[in-house]
């Protein structure tokens, strides 16, 4: 039997030892298996109780199950549900059961999603946005995978594919069937207009800047700098815990440590990197290197010093604010002026000098207050956007371009406007996992009824 008309099984729900556990099982044995060990079918979508048996008789646990028959599933298969006390034990025994049905197995990463999406539950986008909303570590990425869920680009792709397969089949009646009398004598003028409105709303949301992207992967900020000058303090700072080992003595941070950091609901990664200088030892060394190709990827580097280390950052593609550490230190003892944190506003967002004191905790406050608004202006609205994938946007640019070279031979003839749109609409549909060679056909007989 091939995998796909096997029956699944897996827990979806957390990882034991919990309070309840769910057990989803997808596919043609799904009902087999819920009357075997709860003796019987329960009403459709009504939760019920139920004593769960093995083969051989034997009690595995006093449990709620819940009947989903095909269509009307979340895989559009047959599915049963088993709500059992989350034991490893006991989900031990209920795993060996559904394992000693034919045909049944455990289902491999994702499978329940990827028999939703054969069976037209969900498109690709959809699926997208339900693996980002699994993972979304902030209140912003969760709104922007759910809009992606709900279909936020999916509805959209859908319509202007079908609008491409409308242009399209005027363009091919009046091809091949000019001769009929059901087809009207003029059809390039409103399959050019219908082709150039498309063209215009994807290329408005091509031009999104790619923040839904972004937001997405989030922000990623270096703390950078030389040795000693407080680099892990303040990211033990900025993440409210004990994550890097703060030593007096220069070179502790040999590798690098990545914390993710929910800043007013944008996501932050910062990184914790090695003191930059010259050494003889051969793991800094290796730190440093590591250190240096990290903050040069990076979307802004914070540069650390003291009044002991007033070494240059380097230069690279990512802004620099200059983080001036231990000023509650450098107030003591001396007459000499220090430089001031940048005035509150753009100047800030854009970064200057930042007086702080990691290790007491002073304006540390006011320097996260900036990261926020840096996140505001590089990220903005991204949970707003159509775009969330770097996949989703070069399938959208290739539509876009089929599009317009579509404009561009439409004097030249109509087969060639033709095969564009027809590129254009195939796009879409691998944006969508929905490809049918057979939907411009449908709607030139639907439309004008030939072969009546």
């Amino acid at each position: 039997m091939h995998p796909r008309e096997q029956t699944i099984f897996a827990l979806s729900s957390g990882r034991p030892p919990s309070a309840i556990s769910i057990v989803r099982v997808s596919g043609p044995q799904a009902g087999a298996a819920l009357t075997s060990l709860a003796g019987r079918i329960p009403m459709p979508r009504m939760a019920t109780r139920a004593l769960l048996r093995d083969a051989k008789g034997q009690p595995i646990d006093d449990a709620v199950v819940l009947w989903f028959p095909a269509p009307a599933s979340a895989t559009g298969e047959d599915v049963a549900e088993f709500h059992v006390h989350g034991g490893r034990a006991v989900l031990a025994a209920l795993f060996a059961a559904l394992s000693g049905f034919a045909d049944v197995r455990a289902a491999e990463p994702g499978e329940f999603t990827r028999r939703a999406f054969e069976n037209g539950k969900l498109d690709l986008t959809e699926a997208e946005g339900l693996d980002d909303l699994i993972h979304a570590d902030t209140d912003r990425q969760r709104r922007q995978a759910l809009r992606q869920l709900k279909g936020l680009l999916g509805d959209r792709a859908r319509d202007w594919r079908a609008q491409i397969i409308e242009a399209s089949a005027l363009i091919e009646a009046g091809i091949d069937f000019s001769d009929e009398g059901d087809v009207p004598a003029e059809l390039l003028a409103p399959a050019l207009a219908k082709i150039e409105m498309l063209l215009g709303q994807i290329q408005e949301a091509l031009a999104a800047q790619g923040r839904s992207e972004r937001l997405r992967e989030g922000l990623v900020v270096a703390i950078a700098g030389p040795p000693n000058v407080g680099k892990s303090t303040l990211m033990n700072q900025l993440a409210r815990r004990e994550v890097a080992i703060v030593s007096p003595h220069a070179g502790t941070t040999r590798d690098i440590i990545e914390v993710q950091l929910d800043l007013d609901g944008y996501p932050v990664m910062v990184i914790d990197t090695a003191g930059i200088r010259e050494t003889d030892d051969p793991v800094e060394q290796e730190g440093v290197r590591r250190a240096r190709a990290r903050a040069a990827e990076a979307d802004l580097v914070l540069w650390m010093i003291d009044a002991q280390h007033e070494q240059s950052p380097q230069q690279g593609a990512a802004p620099v604010w200059t983080v001036r550490n231990k000023i509650d230190l450098d107030a003591v003892g001396t007459d000499s002026p220090k430089p001031q944190a940048a005035a509150a506003g753009e100047e800030r967002r854009l970064g200057s000098d930042f007086g702080i004191s990691a290790g007491r905790g002073d304006r540390v406050s006011e320097l996260i207050s900036a990261l926020v608004a840096f996140a505001r202006d590089y990220l903005g609205s991204g949970e707003d956007g159509l775009i969330s994938r770097v996949r989703q946007r070069k399938l959208l640019q290739e539509t876009a371009d089929s599009l317009q070279r579509s404009l561009e031979v439409m004097g030249k003839g109509e087969e060639l406007t033709a095969e564009e749109l027809r590129a254009a609409a195939h796009c879409l549909g691998r944006l969508l996992g929905r490809v049918d060679v057979e939907d411009i056909l449908d709607a030139i007989f639907r439309d004008f009824c030939i072969g009546k």
